[in-house]
């Protein structure tokens, strides 16, 4: 939104948008809880974190949240893998661009090399794992996974090199079942799993958004409720009808955002009526 619009309603940005302040995110206790032990125990002690969920339930904001927070340890390296359908040799580029290693992707014995031995002497000069976050991971391929495991650790994997944290739908949990992913799978130490919000949650979150883009009264009560019983349970579906109600409020110029202008934006059209055969007319000529 404009600067103009955003001053229509006092806000200091949009609260529906994709890409809110951090500070601006509501963390959950149970996504604290997840962050807290990321932050605390697995930089230290390395490995593969799990986030799972239905498309919609926070999982990219968990990871942002994350990457917020770890980028302020101090010499802690933080990565985020931005094309997990890559196959080896693109993946193998796209870790040496993250991690500051010139590697040949043809020569993959020397990148494997070369990333590990980048690791282990930032291990040993900070005691922390360099991390490795990646969204969508249910897109990569098996094959891509299996090398990654491997990068991963050192010493007959006794000593891990680095902290990955695998965020993705549903698809994932079973990607990971896959028999030859299964060594993968089993090294999963740190788990948080996504679920719909219930309708409390939901206007909780709503609440949040309001109250830190500085007009908590920009919707009515009922027009809240109305969008979180109509949401179905999935944050993503509730701010993406609270932008669609802003942006026409905006464009007429409403002082508030209500249940009528919901009515207006969302009620299913009218269909027309068919007209009704005439009764009584003359029977046609046979």
């Amino acid at each position: 939104m404009t600067k103009k619009l955003l001053a229509l309603y006092g806000l200091k940005w949009n609260p529906f948008a994709a890409d809110l302040p951090p500070d601006a995110l509501l963390t959950t206790p149970k996504v604290e809880a997840f962050c807290w032990r990321i932050e605390q125990s697995h930089v230290r002690e390395g490995g593969f974190a799990l986030i799972t969920g239905d498309p919609g339930t926070g999982k990219s904001v968990v990871l942002r949240l994350l990457a917020e927070r770890l980028g302020r340890l101090r010499d802690l390296t933080v990565g985020a893998l931005t094309h997990p359908q890559s196959r080896v040799a693109d993946f193998y580029r796209e870790l040496g661009d993250l991690f500051g290693v010139a590697l040949r992707p043809h020569n993959r014995w020397n990148g494997f090399k070369s990333l590990r031995e980048r690791w282990q002497t930032h291990l040993e000069s900070t005691l922390l794992r360099p991390v490795l976050l990646i969204d969508e991971a249910q897109e990569m391929p098996p094959v891509v996974l299996s090398e990654l495991r491997l990068l991963a650790s050192a010493h007959f994997d006794s000593r891990p090199l680095l902290s990955v944290v695998l965020a993705g739908d549903g698809r994932l949990p079973d990607l990971l079942r896959r028999e030859e992913l299964l060594p993968l799978g089993s090294r999963i130490r740190t788990r948080l799993h996504l679920e719909y919000a219930s309708r409390e949650e939901l206007r909780t979150c709503l609440q949040h958004l309001l109250d830190g883009a500085g007009n908590a009264t920009l919707m009515t009560p009922e027009l809240m409720t109305t969008l979180c019983e109509h949401a179905l349970g999935n944050p993503r579906v509730l701010t993406t009808m609270a932008a669609d109600l802003l942006a026409v409020a905006a464009q007429r110029e409403l002082a508030q955002l209500d249940d009528k202008l919901y009515l207006e934006v969302f009620a299913p059209p009218r269909s027309a009526t068919p007209a009704k055969p005439r009764r009584g007319g003359a029977e046609p000529h046979r």
